[in-house]
């Protein structure tokens, strides 16, 4: 696989580590960001989550102005900011000032996934908005078309992004925006929500046809069962999230091992390791080259993670190499 053929990216949410402060976490998402410029990558993406034991990500413009002062060629994004958390306007104003500081490299990726508890979801006055509205109002402000000029004023486009479930995928069609979707809905038979979206497709200044990234775990090692305990991290803290609610920090694959686990968490956990791309390099080749013939996707957005940075790593190079 070439990168003339799919763009890479990573998506890093500032997962926490058992025995480390939230702050290490962020220090390691710019350190990660650092390598992926070396190593090729075209994009580097950060997330926003609000009160999870698990992820220090909660504020991606603070992060990314960290992530851009440190780069300077890489692409920087959120992926996304939740815009039902905020005024549209207000993120118009971040996203402008980080272009001013990284011309040319900034791009804004928009979701509306809720908050991660009914508390959560309080303290964020979250209320029940116009998703497709919220996002035509943020383009006319960063396009300079809306009844408020903006400053400061983006001398390069910001451009939009849609974090897409079903409906996701309609309003980005609606509005001419490209989309990032999961791995979820793929498995959920998300090959016809794509076919959809592009036949519905209107173009737009910024994207004249139908374009899709495809955001999914992927771990590189040499052999199928060291890419296996560098899943098990990640693994384990879903199977968790969802058998008690709380989605924990990463712990040491030998910790997890000893842990006692529930049938149910067993499934879980099985079941969020089959779904992610893992394994020695031919066989993560392959699998990649798979999904980019099945979505037509142009750009694959590597999310995976595991407690073990150096692992971490040398998956991110391991996998750059096979895009060059």
């Amino acid at each position: 696989m070439s990168n003339a053929e799919v763009r890479l990216s990573l998506l890093d949410r500032s997962r926490t580590r058992a025995g480390e402060a939230d702050a290490a976490a962020l220090r390691g998402t710019v350190a990660r960001a650092v390598r992926a410029e070396q190593l090729g990558y075209h994009r580097f993406w950060v997330a926003e989550h609000h009160g999870v034991p698990g992820i220090a990500g909660a504020a991606p413009a603070v992060l990314l102005a960290a992530v851009a002062g440190a780069t300077t060629t890489i692409r920087v994004g959120s992926a996304g900011v939740m815009l039902p958390h905020h005024q549209p306007l207000v993120v118009a104003e971040q996203f402008a000032t980080l272009s001013a500081f990284a011309p040319g490299r900034v791009d804004l990726g928009l979701g509306r996934s809720p908050g991660f508890t009914a508390p959560v979801r309080r303290a964020l006055r979250q209320a029940d908005g116009d998703f497709a509205a919220d996002l035509a109002e943020l383009r006319g402000f960063l396009t300079g078309t809306a009844e408020i000029t903006l400053h400061p004023r983006p001398e390069h486009p910001v451009p939009l992004y849609v974090l897409a479930t079903g409906t996701g995928l309609r309003i980005a069609a609606d509005l001419g925006l490209p989309v990032i979707v999961g791995g979820p809905l793929l498995a959920a038979g998300g090959e016809q929500a794509l076919a959809d979206y592009r036949r519905t497709f209107r173009p737009s200044d910024q994207q004249p046809r139908p374009w899709v990234a495809i955001s999914l775990d992927v771990l590189v090692a040499d052999t199928d069962a060291e890419a296996a305990d560098l899943l098990l991290p990640e693994a384990w803290a879903m199977a968790r999230s969802r058998t008690t609610g709380i989605f924990p920090a990463l712990e040491p694959v030998a910790a997890v091992r000893a842990a006692a686990r529930t049938p149910r968490q067993q499934q879980y956990l099985e079941q969020t390791a089959a779904a992610a791309v893992a394994g020695p390099p031919h066989r993560v080749a392959s699998r990649l080259a798979e999904l980019v013939e099945r979505t037509g996707a142009a750009e694959l957005v590597a999310a995976g993670s595991t407690f073990d940075r150096d692992a971490l790593h040398a998956s991110d190079a391991a996998l750059a190499a096979m895009f060059r």
